[in-house]
């Protein structure tokens, strides 16, 4: 009952998106960004503006926090898990304004199967950075994994809308579309 909840609350969450606000402290230069990846022809390449964006997102001027960051990637990369989620747990503490300290910490519960507390951290993300396109398609991809198609459209459609250039999800919703909302392979 608590993945329903989660997801329903979630995907709540992801209706309201384009009401909110980035929270207080998201760096502004992202505003500019998120302006020219939302073009169809962006002044720079898509995959530099999304770089870009993902870069702030995972830099923090604290050098703490920053250097935390870089640890608890590195140890997602390595598969070592316990540390990661140590020091994610701790960073989530220390900084809990910080949206991407949220959303790795939701890749982490994601990659160990544990998805009820990665929505949960989802939906964290999303309160600090309603634009979050990765922790959107993070949330459809879990849907899926449940069998939850229709959620999972929407959250894929709200990643393009913010995002228009994921070719992948693009193609993704596509084919969802022309199977009636179900991914058949």
């Amino acid at each position: 009952m608590a993945d329903l909840i989660a997801f329903d609350d979630c995907i709540k969450l992801v209706l309201s998106l384009d009401t909110m606000k980035p929270a207080p402290g998201q760096p502004r230069r992202l505003d500019g960004l998120f302006r020219d990846l939302s073009r169809f022809r962006p002044h720079e390449p898509a995959y530099e503006l999304q770089d870009l964006i993902w870069a702030i997102w995972t830099n923090h001027e604290d050098d703490y926090a920053d250097e935390a960051m870089e640890q608890a990637i590195n140890a997602i990369a390595a598969k070592d898990y316990d540390i990661a989620h140590l020091v994610l747990d701790a960073l989530v503490d220390a900084r809990p304004e910080w949206s991407e300290a949220w959303n790795k910490r939701a890749t982490l519960h994601f990659i160990r199967g544990d998805d009820a507390y990665a929505v949960s951290d989802i939906m964290e993300t999303l309160r600090r950075e309603p634009r979050h396109f990765g922790a959107l398609s993070g949330f459809a991809q879990i849907c899926l994994r449940h069998g939850r198609e229709a959620e999972a459209l929407i959250a894929f459609e709200a990643a393009l809308a913010v995002n228009p250039h994921l070719e992948g999800v693009a193609a993704l919703v596509a084919e969802m579309h022309a199977n009636g909302g179900r991914v058949l392979h």
